[in-house]
């Protein structure tokens, strides 16, 4: 892993000189936060040694490097998911090539289905804690030291002050917001009414297909990290729930601008 992480560094450096601090995953709600970016330099997934190429619609699949405000960023557009048959190594290697790069903030963002009886569809839950539900850790395996400890501890996943200043800016912003527990899933196929009562039961907010594996390897590399969840569809034990993935793509478009305004608040305080 460790020569991989070399070599898709090294060519990521000779495309740009760019060092940022600070990288986002653009998740299903967040994507046209791209369009706010000064870009100065666009990789595509394909082209970068060991990465994977997201096959999810919605996931434009580029690497892009460039400026919000006076930030500078690293942004994923698109990500990768344990469903599309990738390992959990692969689904978080870029996170990997994101730390060996310099970054030590790491923001994600993904699409949840909502399972608090409080939620509605649009709002936003900032991640305090998260449940692992898959049935492959990305740590397993050799441990190598110098990514990260065997065993890291996981009290503090997310960055409590990232929290509060993310919960800052949607106040701000009008936006309804709340924290809780995020339980990632395996997928792709979405969740019956047992399965989201049994999730419920186990502590959680919202589930979703992704983000987990990524938050453990920043943790594990000592990055920052901040978790954001746009409820894009939610359960009610009374109803039968018949969301589609088009459906859910739409209500994440429905949200993406007010989404944008708070991270963009967000990023202009690191």
């Amino acid at each position: 892993m460790l020569q991989q992480i070399r070599e898709a560094c090294a060519y990521i450096r000779s495309c740009t000189d760019s060092h940022p601090k600070t990288a986002i995953v653009l998740g299903t709600g967040l994507n046209g936060l791209a369009d706010h970016i000064q870009v100065s330099c666009k990789i595509p997934y394909s082209a970068i040694p060991h990465f994977p190429v997201s096959t999810v619609q919605g996931h434009a699949g580029n690497l892009i490097f460039g400026t919000l405000g006076q930030t500078e960023l690293m942004v994923m557009q698109g990500r990768f998911h344990y469903y599309e048959g990738y390992g959990m190594q692969q689904v978080t290697f870029p996170i990997r090539v994101m730390k060996a790069m310099g970054v030590e903030t790491l923001i994600l963002s993904n699409a949840a289905g909502g399972m608090n009886p409080d939620f509605q569809v649009g709002d936003l839950m900032l991640i305090s804690d998260h449940i692992n539900f898959f049935p492959e850790h990305p740590l397993r395996g050799k441990n190598e030291e110098t990514l990260g400890p065997r065993f890291p501890n996981m009290s503090e996943v997310y960055d409590r002050e990232l929290l509060e200043t993310a919960a800052c800016a949607a106040q701000k912003h009008g936006l309804r917001c709340h924290k809780g527990v995020y339980i990632g899933v395996q997928g792709p196929s979405l969740e019956t009414p047992a399965e989201y009562r049994m999730y419920r039961l186990l502590g959680a907010d919202c589930v979703g297909m992704s983000t987990v594996p990524e938050a453990i390897v920043a943790h594990h590399g000592g990055m920052r990290c901040l978790g954001i969840s746009v409820v894009t569809n939610v359960f009610r034990p009374d109803t039968v729930n018949t969301d589609s993935h088009e459906e859910i793509l739409e209500a994440g478009r429905k949200s993406e601008e007010r989404l944008i305004d708070m991270v963009k608040d967000i990023i202009s305080r690191q």
